[in-house]
């Protein structure tokens, strides 16, 4: 019998096209992470939620891992902001998929808040423990955006629910297991740091001429490279303002790849349109390429195509883009900042500068274009880090050493340090005859208490 799991990942299936306002790092992360969970034994669903009427309930995505599509809301794209309102329906219609098709779980990986909430009510009815990886906190993200911010109120009363009833939470890196602390008051014994990783079958080192000639860039020029998200936290404005303040004579193209089209449309992407302007008000716009969406297997060519991959939130929990091109030797120049600061050494494998700061990133981007010594150091220096901590083989592993803890505790079994109990070896937990469900709104009145 073969271990099975729930993946909840309201907003961010792993079958989206990445780039665009609500796809990204977490998709990647509940992809990969469960495509290396199957070929170790597993059998994955991953609940996500229904945005169009053409997709099945049910897609056999590949060997061991089905993705479940959940009835919440209009059947239609619908912004994360707006989506809490819908989780009492995502909730009963999972719990309804799970009891009219006999399936059982072990456990539940929570992706974000609102999965974590549904996976509260999971344990509460079902008793199925979870984990929860919460990608993001609502009271980091509140002291950036401040008033920008567009989460209901709710959030953080429901994260601080979940800091206290989830089984384990994963920490993402050192930083995000302090901000659970010491804004939360976490229970440090509660968390692990488990980072993300990146797919050694998609990124590897290759021809900087070939990739760039494959993509049309130009060859003896220098090119910077963004790629992810085209959102205002992403920097990408603090990216261009660096280009206008390099010297005259450093020719420089900075390509910028993601946004909600293949083809980019400043007509319909308002972040676009305030791009392309600061571009020219730095008079740059000759110098700066927006490349538009592109699909996952061309990324590679992109990373490697670059002399540096820039990469300057004013806030990131993690990022996986950096770890990307870590993989293809490109250097990383980052935020100091969540997880960059983690994944990225300073001086070492890049180099870290404050987010918001296009002197300081000016500054940096131009040291190590000039300086060729320093740039092949932080090139393979950026190789052995990536491939030394954050495969997804790395990661798989680890989780799968929490996931046993979490059911273990569970069962009130500690294993011994020599003699662990496989997953296998434990009981599915059924629902005691006496118990009587409450109802998804009956629990979260608790939520403010």
């Amino acid at each position: 019998m073969n271990r099975k799991i729930a993946f909840i990942s309201e907003h961010a299936s792993p079958l989206a096209v990445l780039g665009g306002v609500d796809s990204g790092g977490q998709n990647v992360y509940v992809a990969e992470l469960c495509k290396k969970l199957a070929s170790n034994g597993f059998e994955v669903d991953i609940y996500t939620r229904k945005d169009t009427k053409e997709i099945p309930t049910t897609v056999h995505w590949m060997d061991g891992i089905r993705v479940i599509h959940i009835k919440a809301g209009a059947e239609s794209f619908v912004p994360k902001e707006k989506l809490l309102d819908h989780m009492g329906a995502f909730t009963e219609n999972m719990i309804a998929y799970i009891r009219n098709n006999q399936v059982s779980y072990e456990i539940v990986h929570a992706n974000f808040f609102m999965s974590a909430l549904v996976a509260y009510h999971l344990k509460q009815r079902l008793q199925i423990p979870y984990v929860v990886t919460f990608h993001a906190l609502g009271k980091i993200r509140q002291l950036h955006q401040k008033e920008k911010d567009g989460f209901p109120a709710a959030r953080i009363p429901i994260e601080q629910l979940i800091v206290r009833d989830a089984d384990q939470i994963i920490a993402e890196c050192p930083q995000d297991q302090e901000d659970l602390v010491n804004h939360y008051n976490a229970n440090p014994s509660r968390i692990t740091i488990i980072p993300c990783g990146f797919s050694e079958e998609e990124f590897y080192p290759m021809d900087k001429i070939l990739a760039r000639e494959a993509l049309n860039l130009p060859v003896k020029e220098k090119i910077l490279l963004q790629l992810g998200r085209m959102v205002p936290r992403k920097g990408i404005d603090n990216v261009i303002r660096a280009l206008g303040r390099l010297k005259q004579s450093t020719k420089v193209k900075l390509v910028v790849v993601g946004g909600n089209a293949d083809m980019p449309d400043p007509d319909k992407d308002s972040e676009l349109r305030r791009l392309q302007a600061i571009a020219k008000e730095e008079q740059v716009a000759d110098s700066v390429i927006f490349a538009g969406r592109k699909n996952r297997d061309m990324l590679k060519y992109f990373y490697n195509a670059a002399d540096f991959f820039i990469s300057t939130p004013w806030y990131e929990p993690f990022g996986i883009t950096p770890l990307e091109s870590m993989a293809c030797g490109t250097p990383v120049i980052g935020s100091n900042v969540g997880g960059i600061k983690y994944s990225v050494v300073d001086g070492k494998t890049g180099f870290l500068v404050p987010p918001n700061n296009p002197d300081m990133l000016a500054r940096k981007i131009q040291f190590g274009l000039e300086n060729e010594d320093s740039y092949n150091y932080l090139s393979r220096n950026s190789l052995s880090r990536v491939n030394k901590i954050f495969t997804w083989d790395c990661v798989a592993q680890q989780m799968q050493q929490l996931y046993e803890k979490v059911i273990c505790s569970n069962y009130k079994v500690q294993p011994s340090f020599n003699r662990r109990p496989s997953l296998t070896s434990i009981p599915v937990m059924g629902v005691h005859p006496g118990f009587k469900e409450p109802s998804f709104q009956q629990i979260n009145r608790n939520l403010y208490e």
